[in-house]
């Protein structure tokens, strides 16, 4: 199926390239650190991934990739007839044959990965993408040591990450491939866990977001449903209640670990959908879960830094005559008066004030939420920002005048009335021609 849009009918593919713009001017410049396990690489996820990758980094993100190799290392020992060593919580012991294992398997998955980011074949995603990965020591790792009278021999943990040295390649363009190995300051190579090294780097690195790409389709409540979006807070009390499986719940310590050490957001999503990493980027709700300090969706009072997103908010509204128009100046001028949602970084919904107060009545103007999150409760809390606002602000109404809307706001307690009912100077700006009814609330 071909993923150009139809010439008859190019709305759909219009409508989604600009719903994704935000995002896009949102994440440009930002540091991912993006980690996969092994498993993705056996079930032949590599190539999109990488087709993925190379899009996100032509939008001008800043990407670092961590790949593990579990499965791998667990073939070469098994190859090699040699038995695997867990200590108590699922930490690999290392000993000389694992060691080399993991050598054989990291040098394996690194050179499918560079291959992958070298493909420039017409008609394919990597067609002029020109990629540049760049590897090497760029982890130093200590032993982990001994540990409930168990010796770890070569397995370790991050001690240090070499910024300098990924900000430059970051900084020319490259993308960075880190692999679970780290070289301590004897010389000796060391195993360490994917998310290990995926937490440290994001932490140092103080970046934007930390995703993992797992068997996962991400963290499950206890009823089994996905959850799309927790807190820290949310994080520990899953944690607490102790009933995610093992592999999981390393995941999510991690992802918490992350958030409190500076990282703004932790994803975890699927691999088995194809293009995960692009739609929890630029989907609303994404597909997997989403762990931030608290929750995204922030209703607020809008800044002038906001005039931007409003306009692009409201634009198409004005276009069909559902609202007027407004221009830039207009709103820059009346900034004080909007309320807006925004959901990590982007505004999705809008709505103004304008207090009469000699009347004691208010209207509620330019309320618009936009078309991909409808029906998900925005307009609902605009509103009742809104009227928070009046009951501050010492009005008894609110009044709305729509064209469009009328059932909305009957089911939220207005009654219609005429246009004598509207404050002296609202009266005279009535505009007869659009005939938009008059809808009022008592607060």
């Amino acid at each position: 199926m071909s993923i150009l849009p139809s010439p008859a009918d190019p709305g759909p593919f219009v409508a989604w390239l600009r719903g994704v713009a935000p995002y896009i001017h949102a994440f440009r410049g930002k540091t991912f650190v993006v980690a996969f396990p092994g498993e993705l690489v056996i079930a032949g996820g590599l190539n999109a991934l990488v087709h993925d990758i190379s899009l996100l980094t032509a939008m001008g993100l800043r990407i670092v990739v961590v790949h593990g190799a579990r499965p791998q290392v667990e073939e070469q020992l098994r190859l090699r007839g040699a038995p695997a060593h867990f200590g108590p919580t699922g930490i690999r012991i290392t000993d000389s044959v694992a060691l080399e294992c993991l050598k054989e398997a990291s040098g394996e998955i690194r050179l499918d990965l560079e291959a992958a980011f070298s493909q420039g074949l017409p008609n394919t995603p990597m067609a002029y993408s020109a990629m540049r990965v760049v590897s090497g020591n760029l982890v130093v790792a200590r032993p982990l040591g001994v540990i409930g009278g168990i010796d770890y021999a070569q397995t370790g943990l991050v001690r240090k990450v070499d910024t300098e040295a990924i900000r430059f390649i970051l900084n020319s363009g490259g993308i960075v491939s880190l692999s679970p190995l780290g070289y301590s300051p004897t010389g000796e190579a060391l195993n360490l866990t994917m998310e290990d090294v995926a937490v440290a780097t994001a932490v140092a690195l103080d970046a934007e977001k930390l995703i993992f790409i797992d068997q996962e389709v991400g963290i499950p409540a206890e009823d089994g449903s996905l959850l799309r979006e927790i807190s820290e807070a949310d994080a520990e009390s899953i944690l607490a209640r102790d009933y995610l499986a093992h592999e999981l719940r390393f995941t999510l310590k991690h992802m918490l670990k992350a958030c409190q050490n500076g990282v703004a957001r932790a994803h975890l999503v699927p691999f088995g959908i194809d293009g995960s990493l692009l739609l929890e980027l630029f989907l609303h709700d994404g597909v997997g879960t989403m762990l931030v300090e608290e929750t995204l969706d922030l209703v607020r009072e809008a800044t002038p830094e906001d005039v931007g997103g409003l306009l692009a908010l409201l634009r198409p509204l004005e276009e069909d005559g559902t609202l007027v128009r407004r221009d830039r100046a207009l709103i820059e001028r009346e900034i004080g008066n909007f309320t807006v949602v925004e959901h990590d970084g982007v505004i999705f919904g809008c709505a103004a004030l304008y207090p009469f107060a000699t009347e004691r009545i208010g209207e509620m103007a330019c309320l618009a939420v936009a078309k991909n999150v409808q029906s998900q409760g925005d307009g609902e809390r605009l509103l009742k920002r809104i009227e928070q606002r009046a009951r501050a602000a010492g009005l008894d109404h609110l009044f709305v005048l729509t064209t469009r809307a009328q059932h909305w706001f009957l089911k939220r307690g207005f009654v219609q009335a005429d246009v004598d009912a509207l404050p002296g100077e609202r009266k005279k700006l009535y505009n007869w021609q659009r005939m938009s009814q008059i809808f009022i609330k008592a607060l």
